[in-house]
């Protein structure tokens, strides 16, 4: 496993690049438009809310050599002050290496609840919070504030937070990763961070460690 280059980003870009973050449907709009973006560092990540009920430890598991192989190169990923994309040897991909894959601190949103809470709500990056939580270390995020309420995220918080996600090999044919907010056309709410940094919501199927960043 080798990093062969990379490129960071500061927290401006990184800031800017976000804000021009669409929902899939409803026209499309900028959901951050009137909304107020800052990266908060060394959140607890106990503290931050899922709306996906699993993890798998696979995921889980590349995320953690992630960290380690980056350690090496004097970076930790869980407290970056902007984003970068890097690049990892790979005699089958074409010039020999495989990137540029995105790593940018996870989006949390404060979200507005059916029980009247505000909370923080992982929009994207929930594998790397559960690592860093596993880890027992801090993690920079991208927060976003005032979000119009009539697009709220496309989930519901889970009503135990971390305690109502489970770790599994695999995911059953049946499991019900999420309770959506509106089930009949749930991608509408979707926020297309892919978008902007693509290649940022891919699920990549590689054994590759370094190369899910979910």
């Amino acid at each position: 496993m080798k990093i062969t280059r990379m490129e960071q980003i500061g927290e401006a870009e990184l800031l800017q690049r976000f804000a021009t973050t669409r929902l899939r449907g409803h026209g499309q709009p900028l959901i951050y438009a009137r909304a107020r973006l800052e990266l908060v560092r060394r959140v607890d990540p106990a503290t931050l809310y899922p709306a996906q009920r699993y993890v798998l430890r696979a995921d889980h598991q590349r995320l953690f050599d992630l960290y380690h192989l980056f350690r090496h190169e004097g970076i930790d990923i869980f407290n970056l002050e902007g984003g970068l994309f890097f690049w990892l040897a790979d005699p089958d991909a074409p010039h020999g290496e495989e990137g540029p894959i995105p790593l940018m601190p996870p989006v949390v949103e404060h979200s507005l609840e059916p029980d009247g809470r505000t909370i923080p709500l992982i929009n994207d990056g929930m594998h790397r919070v559960y690592t860093a939580m596993r880890l027992g270390v801090p993690i920079n995020i991208v927060l976003a504030v005032d979000v119009p309420h009539e697009y709220p995220y496309y989930a519901y918080a889970l009503k135990k937070g971390w305690d109502d996600v489970v770790e599994l090999e695999e995911l059953p044919n049946e499991f019900i990763k999420k309770e959506y907010r509106d089930p009949t056309q749930y991608k509408a709410l979707f926020r297309d961070f892919n978008a902007v940094f693509d290649g940022i919501q891919k699920q990549r199927k590689s054994t590759n460690p370094a190369t899910l960043l979910a």
